[in-house]
């Protein structure tokens, strides 16, 4: 299960950022997750409750922002939805786009106090 290892790397930058800011709580964890990036949103959920706790950020919010999958075709110019990372443009069945989002595993922010 990597969301373990993942979850443990981002709850160590918050915490490094509370700390960093004289922070006594991490009260919210925000995550952007694509929907291609493979990683189960529930999986990161269970990681961030055992991962938390003894820590500052014991008792936050873990909210998991999904960001779909969007390719662009440089032929006709067109962004699509698209549900894997090889996708035709539904305009013009071109198969060399691009896949523009959906891969993201990032934090977005941190609330703490």
């Amino acid at each position: 299960m990597h969301e373990v290892a993942i979850m443990e790397a981002a709850v160590q930058t918050a915490l490094a950022t509370a700390q960093e800011s004289g922070a006594s709580r991490i009260l919210e964890l925000r995550l952007r997750v694509g929907t291609l990036s493979g990683v189960v949103p529930e999986a990161l959920r269970f990681a961030f409750d055992v991962v938390c706790r003894g820590t500052l950020a014991e008792g936050a919010t873990l909210v998991v922002d999904t960001v779909p999958a969007t390719g662009w075709c440089p032929d006709c110019q067109a962004e699509y939805a698209c549900d894997h990372y090889f996708s035709e443009c539904p305009r013009c069945q071109n198969f060399n786009g691009q896949l523009r989002h959906g891969r993201e595993l990032e934090i977005s922010s941190v609330e703490i106090s």
